[in-house]
Formats: structure tokens, sequence, C-alpha cells
């Protein structure tokens, strides 16, 4: 699969879009060859019409012109406010009359589109995170057209909260999950690209104390995540809570069950918050199946299959 569209905001800066967005006969150019741009929302009237200022002058994108389902009623105008500040994906649609006319609906139209006929389960694409809910993260996939991983999706080791692993305005990778072409919607999982369980625990070694974020405190032991997609138990402890960081001695790594024995040594509560740096350990092309286990371990399978 070769990625042509990209989330609002990489291309804003790039030469390419900078010479389209120079000169009227630039733009004339680029609307006869469709051609998708980016500039930034400065404003948004009281009408609802986006502001766009471009080197050659100011533009407007109509109210219905500003996303998919927006006339349709499907997509709140939230989604139309909240661009201000930022960059917007567009077309070129009328130069003849002030301001320019540009349509941020007719490229996200043709995003979908590629997206409904191109994508498959296992594909890699990159994605920008847009919004948090308590139940997972919408990212923009291309020209702002929006696609949700489920928190279940976002990492092996478990969070209670999309907003202890991402930040709006993070740029991250994912795959396709499923693809429904009926509902015009596109899944999307995460935790797939962050390795396995061998090859994150490759990154430690027994004997070694190491920084950690408690994920689950129970009767019978503290889950720590040591990365997003490995964990390990350590012993009770009193005054031990959900979130806290910690640093963790290894007492040892056991590949055969999965699992990682740990002691907590200090509570680092006096410390800024911390949060385990995402590591993608494949950026494209397409998954066909995931094996998150070890081969070696035989009580305990966690895969993917895309299909």
């Amino acid at each position: 699969m070769r990625q042509i569209y990209f989330p609002e905001g990489i291309r804003l800066q790039e030469k390419e879009n900078l010479n389209a967005v120079s000169s009227l006969d630039n733009l004339r150019l680029a609307q006869k060859h469709g051609t998708i741009l980016e500039g930034l929302a400065i404003a948004c009237t009281a009408e609802h019409d986006l502001v766009v200022e471009l080197p050659c002058g100011r533009a407007i994108i109509p109210r219905a012109e500003c996303a998919r389902g927006i006339s349709e009623g499907t997509t709140r105008d939230i989604a139309i406010l909240s661009r201000v500040g930022r960059p917007v994906s567009f077309q070129v649609t009328d130069i003849q009359t002030e301001p320019i006319t540009l349509s941020r609906r007719a490229a996200q139209e043709k995003v979908m589109a590629w997206a409904l006929d191109t994508l498959q389960p296992g594909d890699i694409l990159p994605a920008r995170v847009t919004h948090l809910e308590p139940f997972g993260v919408f990212v923009d996939i291309g020209c702002g057209v929006p696609s949700f991983i489920g928190i279940e999706h976002l990492s092996v080791s478990r969070i209670f909260h999309p907003s202890e692993r991402f930040t709006v305005g993070q740029s991250i990778y994912a795959a396709v999950l499923c693809v429904d072409a009926e509902r015009e919607r596109i899944a999307l999982t995460h935790r797939e690209l962050l390795g396995t369980w061998e090859e994150n625990a490759a990154l430690f070694h027994p004997y070694e104390t190491v920084p950690g974020v408690v994920r689950s405190v129970e009767d019978y032991g503290i889950f720590v995540e040591l990365t997003p997609n490995l964990s390990g138990l350590a012993e009770s402890k009193p005054n031990i809570k959900n979130g806290d960081r910690v640093s963790v001695y290894i007492k040892s790594i056991l590949p055969t069950r999965m699992k990682i024995k740990l002691n907590i040594i200090d509570l680092l509560r006096d410390q800024p918050p911390f949060q385990p740096p995402l590591q993608y350990y494949i950026t494209e092309g397409r998954l066909h199946e995931w094996v998150y286990s070890p081969t070696s371990c035989m009580n305990k399978h966690i895969a993917t299959v895309f299909q």
C-alpha cells in the first residue's frame, strides 16, 4: 500500500505545498489537477465559515464545505470551530471571485474513497491524535478524516484512560483492524506495532533497577508497566496506587511463563509525571498475524489475526 494522504499538518510547511499556495497562478494549477493543499485556519465566522490564511490572500471554506457530514447533520459544528488555529486540508474550488473559495469536504471525500477502496486489515498507516475519550482515541488518518482506536487496542499493558498513553496532536502509527464500507468507518489498532513480549523483554535484564508505572493493585501483587507492551508483577506494598511512578528491581525474566518478577524499591511521587515513550517496531507494510506471546510459552497465547 502506498500512502498518498496524510493527517492534517504534516504537509503544511513542505516546499511543494508552500509553492502551490504562493500565488493565484499556482492555485489555478492546483484547482485544475484537484491537488489537495494545506493552510492555516485563522478564524471561524459567525456563519461557521473557516477563514484560511494563504500567502496569496485570504480564503474561505464555507460551512457546508468544512467537513464531511456537516450538511447531513452527522458531523457537529464543533468539528469546524476546533480547527481554528490549526492546519486544514482543502481543494481549491473558486478563485474567480473574492475571497478565494476552498473545500475541505472535497479533500475528505477523496481520502474516504481511497480508504474504502484501498485499505485492508493489517495495513499500517500514520495517524494523528485528535481527541481522547475514556473508551478510546480518535485520530486523523488523512485530511481530517476520523478513525477510532478502542482503549483495549492501545497497548498490551492496560490503562484506565487514553491520556495515560497519548496527547492530542501526537503523531502515531496504527494498523487497520477492519473496514466497514457500508457505514464508511475505519477501525484501527495500535498495540501490535509496539513489539512482542520477547522484543520488549529484551530491553531489560535480571538484577537491574528501572522505573515503571503502577497499572493495577491486586490482592496478590502489583502490576508495574515497564513499557506500554510489557508489565511485571511485584509483591504487595502499602501506600501504592494506580498511576504511581516507582522504581523496581527485576528479580527474574521468565519467557516460558511470560512473566517478569519485580520488587518495588521506591515510590517516586516527588518526580514529574512519567509516560513511557512509544517505541514502534514496525511502521509500514501490512500485518497478517501478530503473535505477542513467546514461542516457548505454552500456557498463554496472545495474538491478532488480521482478516
